[in-house]
C-alpha cells in the first residue's frame, strides 16, 4: 500500500510539473508573438525623421528617413547570407542635413568586392534604428589592419568612425551595397517546441505512472 502511495505522490507531482512547464511555455509563446507583431509594425511604419534623444528600448527597430551625405570611410563586418554565401556588411558614416554624424549599415557585398569602390555623396536614406545584440565570448576581436569586424559593435564603430552611437540599417535608398533591411527573420521563437516537448512529456510520465500502477496492483 505504501508503494502504491509514493507512486501516486511521484507521479502527480511529475505530471504536475510538466504541465506546469507547459502552460508557462503557452505564456511565452503568447508573449513573444506580441513582441514580434510589435516589431513588424516599427519595422513597416511610415519613416520619421532621426528622432533627438534614441532610446535603445523605444526607438529599436524605428522606422526613418533622412537625407545628407554618406562618407567614404568604411568598416566591414563578416557576414554570411544564404544566396550569396560568405560577405561583409558594409557601415559608412553618414552626415544628416541637420549636421548630425551618425552609422549606416548600407547592405551586403561579396567579399571579393571588399576593395572595390562605392557610391558615396548626397542620398536620401530610409531605414531602421537598431542597437545589434551581436558576438559573445567567442566572438574574435575586430582586426584593425584588414578593417574587418565579427560583429556591429556600436560602440567600436562609432569611435572609429566618430559618428554618434546611433547606427540605421537602410532598406531604400541605396544599391550598392545590396540593402539587408531589418526583420524578424532572425528572432527565435521556438515556444511553441517547447509547449509540444513538455505536453508530451507529462502524457510519457501519466503513461507510465499508469503502468507502474497497474502492474504494483497485479502484483499485489
Amino acid at each position: 500500500m505504501r508503494r502504491v502511495i509514493f507512486l501516486w505522490v511521484v507521479g502527480g507531482l511529475g505530471f504536475v510539473a510538466l504541465v506546469s512547464l507547459g502552460l508557462w511555455q503557452l505564456q511565452r509563446l503568447a508573449w513573444k508573438e506580441g513582441v514580434l507583431a510589435t516589431i513588424e509594425t516599427r519595422i513597416a511604419a511610415e519613416p520619421v525623421s532621426l528622432p533627438e534623444a534614441p532610446d535603445p528600448e523605444a526607438d529599436r527597430y524605428r522606422a526613418v528617413r533622412f537625407e545628407g551625405e554618406i562618407l567614404p570611410e568604411e568598416l566591414h563586418v563578416f557576414w554570411v547570407t544564404e544566396a550569396e554565401g560568405a560577405g561583409y556588411r558594409v557601415i559608412s558614416p553618414f552626415v544628416t542635413d541637420e549636421g548630425r554624424r551618425i552609422l549606416v549599415d548600407r547592405g551586403y557585398i561579396r567579399a571579393t568586392d571588399k576593395e572595390n569602390t562605392r557610391p558615396t555623396g548626397r542620398a536620401e536614406l530610409a531605414g531602421n534604428l537598431l542597437w545589434p545584440d551581436e558576438g559573445d565570448w567567442t566572438t574574435p576581436p575586430p582586426e584593425v589592419d584588414t578593417n574587418i569586424l565579427y560583429a556591429r559593435d556600436i560602440a567600436y564603430m562609432s569611435e572609429r568612425l566618430n559618428t554618434e552611437p546611433l547606427l540605421v540599417v537602410v532598406r531604400t535608398g541605396a544599391e550598392n551595397p545590396t540593402p539587408l533591411p531589418v526583420s524578424t527573420k532572425g528572432i527565435p521563437n521556438n515556444h511553441l517546441q517547447y509547449v509540444i516537448t513538455w505536453f508530451s512529456l507529462a502524457l510519457i510520465w501519466a503513461a507510465m505512472t499508469a503502468a507502474f500502477l497497474l502492474r504494483t496492483r497485479a502484483k499485489t
